[in-house]
């Protein structure tokens, strides 16, 4: 079960941008239904996100864009004092607002572009796909995923018992990779719960092993 907190009392909607025939939408829920992810799909989007990696680096990185995130280490109560695994971690956003906040952090993309223009220092940069993740079972208190393709079985794979999914879509339903928090709760193996909200112009979504 997912319960709804109140929004935060600065989020507001988001402008239209992603309905939902949008091509990464159709992706990113056959995906996590199960769909096979091939070498033609990772090529396309590792080109597609190469493309964009130059101007996200200027244009992802803002106060209302953190604000979901914030909102979600705050209120969804995630493991802050544990290994955090940020899939998707683009140009570093995530990575700038975990900086100092968790114990420890990695991130990951699948394209070199995109961590190319992430920051240095602040967290190990690991180009890998996230369908399948270099990384041991069990390895993770937390894993980030903010506007990313969720791979249910890599994310329970390398979660900890006890870990937590953090779920953001900065542009809430407008975002062009989005699931609601209850198909996500579906998606990954097992019996799943936690809580979800909106912040921003975005929502987010706490889940953990019931």
């Amino acid at each position: 079960m997912i319960d709804a907190l109140p929004p935060d009392p600065g989020a507001t909607d988001p402008e239209p941008f992603a309905g939902p025939d949008h091509p990464m939408r159709t992706l990113t829920r056959s995906i996590a239904l199960g769909e096979p992810w091939t070498t033609a799909d990772a090529q396309r989007v590792t080109e597609v996100f190469d493309g964009l990696a130059a101007a996200w680096s200027e244009t992802h990185v803002d106060p209302i864009k953190a604000a979901v995130v914030n909102d979600a280490l705050e209120r969804g109560r995630p493991p802050l004092d544990g290994r955090w695994i940020e899939l998707g971690s683009g140009t570093g956003a995530g990575t700038r607002i975990l900086a100092g906040r968790v114990r420890e952090q990695v991130s990951v993309d699948l394209s070199p572009a995109m961590l190319a223009h992430a920051p240095d220092g602040l967290a190990p940069k690991v180009r890998a796909d996230s369908s399948r993740l270099p990384f041991a079972d069990n390895t993770a208190d937390a894993i980030l995923m903010i506007n990313m393709l969720l791979f249910p079985r890599e994310v329970d794979r390398v979660l900890r018992p006890d870990g937590a999914v953090v779920w953001v879509n900065t542009l809430g339903d407008q975002t062009p990779i989005h699931l609601p928090p209850a198909d996500i709760a579906r998606a990954l193996p097992g019996d799943w719960g936690g809580v979800s909200s909106y912040a921003g112009t975005g929502l987010w979504a706490v889940l953990r092993r019931c």
